[in-house]
């Protein structure tokens, strides 16, 4: 065992003073014969913090007295850590020199939660050690159980890996400076990314690059501010890249567009910012509970879209404090977030609530950010639309000059946003587009994506 002796200089931030202070993450004992003590704190702080600091020569009042420490001692230390806590950990355990004092540092940390000191489990509350209630036990299981996600074996094999998804992700990484190798071949690029161990896949990389897997999505749009009536409804299934790629363009389809001419021609402007869209959709599959066989939901109402996820926001922390200040970003899938990020898929870890608001605050559209216990939604509030005057109900004739007209002033203008004008569903568009047609007053020129209608008179 290698002793380390650390010197007042080199101590971590804890030590401020000539006395040192109990905290959630801070432990002090006067010796080492309080070890079984010490391991019932150290389990305290892994269940509340995953990481702390122990420290052996100080009394409970902060002030350094020191005590005998030899190789042996720190070997007993180490030993009867890793043999009454479990999960096992592997902390480090060191000599430090404390005011002129022998003290033992043990500097620990874990992302196994719950632990359990000798069959039993403790959470730290201020500067003392409790027990765990049935109830709290269970959160951190669930817990647990959330984070080991991406980290388990896939059923998966290197055969179901699709390649084309994978090369172009190292592309797109090259081409951001964020990865700084070639594509080789699937396995030395998932061993590279961290997605294979053992031979085997990760979970994480089933998910990102396989094309069937159990990931899913569902899609909706709706005729009114609820769920009674729907005009379109989609289910899509494929790697988390390929869901992003669907999710914008569907919901890019079926939102309103506008169009301005300026001094440098057509200019279209979306109801509410695509950055903002891509941005809210990409979070969604990141940040998901994948443990959790509830799928992903983006549905498209009259007066706003919502985009929601399983998974609820980070314990402790409120969407707000993202907006208003800078904060660390708590990853629930850390391998996904790192391959999203690799690519630029993401920008900055814990940085995707602040973009979507200032989009949202910059195109003066309404956002808000719901969380609970069951999922995270985001929440864009469309601009209000009425009805144009003079399009009396059940007069197919001029509501089919309605139709022309908004044609006539936008070529691009979709279908979803006619209905919506003109206050009918989409079925009832359609039908009348196809009469238009076949009476040679309208013209569809290019694909149904991308095109654009000519009106002939």
């Amino acid at each position: 065992m290698r002793i380390r002796v650390i010197n007042r200089r080199d101590l971590f931030s804890s030590v401020l003073s000539e006395k040192m202070k109990e905290s959630e993450t801070i432990e002090l004992k006067r010796s080492t014969s309080e070890l079984d003590e010490a391991v019932i704190s150290i389990v305290a702080i892994l269940n509340k913090h995953g990481k702390g600091e122990l420290f052996f020569g100080v009394r409970d009042d902060g002030t350094p007295v020191g005590q005998d420490v030899t190789a042996n001692t720190l070997r007993e230390v180490s030993k009867a850590i890793a043999d009454s806590i479990e999960p096992r950990i592997f902390p480090k355990v060191s000599k430090i020199n404390l005011f002129e004092r022998d003290c033992v540092l043990v500097d620990f940390e874990g992302a196994d939660a719950p632990y359990f000191a000798r069959g039993r489990a403790y959470v730290r509350v201020g500067d003392e050690d409790r027990k765990i209630s049935p109830a709290e036990l269970k959160r951190l299981l669930l817990k647990s159980n959330e984070h080991a996600w991406e980290k388990g074996f896939s059923e998966k094999t290197l055969k179901d890996i699709k390649t084309s998804l994978l090369r172009d992700h190292v592309r797109r990484g090259k081409e951001a400076g964020r990865i700084g190798f070639s594509f080789k071949d699937a396995e030395t690029t998932l061993l590279k990314l961290g997605l294979l161990k053992d031979g085997r896949l990760l979970r994480a990389a089933e998910v990102l690059f396989c094309d069937v897997n159990s990931l899913e999505l569902q899609a909706a749009v709706f005729a009114g501010k609820d769920k009674l009536t729907f005009l379109d409804i989609n289910q899509f299934r494929g790697s988390i890249f390929q869901l992003i790629e669907k999710s914008n363009s569907y919901i890019k389809e079926h939102m309103d567009w506008r169009a301005e001419l300026t001094g440098d021609g057509r200019l279209e402007i979306p109801e509410v910012p695509v950055r903002a869209i891509e941005e809210a959709v990409v979070n969604s599959l990141c940040h998901r509970d994948y443990s959790n066989p509830t799928p992903n939901y983006m549905a498209v109402y009259k007066d706003r879209i919502e985009i929601s996820n399983p998974g609820a926001f980070p314990e402790g922390r409120t969407p707000e404090e993202y907006i208003e200040k800078e904060c660390g970003s708590i990853l629930r899938n850390p391998l996904i977030a790192n391959t999203l990020f690799l690519s630029k898929d993401i920008e900055k870890w814990g940085s995707g609530i602040r973009r979507i608001y200032d989009a949202c605050t910059e195109a003066d559209v309404k956002v808000e950010f719901r969380s609970k216990d069951t999922g995270f939604s985001v929440v864009f509030y469309r601009p209000e639309r009425t009805v144009p005057e003079n399009v009396p109900e059940n007069v197919p004739e001029k509501r089919l000059e309605k139709i022309l007209e908004n044609m006539s002033k936008d070529e691009r203008v979709t279908i979803p946003s006619l209905a919506r004008l003109l206050g009918v569903n989409e079925k009832t568009i359609k039908r009348d587009i196809e009469r238009l047609k076949a009476e040679g007053r309208l013209k569809r020129i290019g694909p149904d994506k991308g095109g654009r209608w000519e009106v002939r008179r």
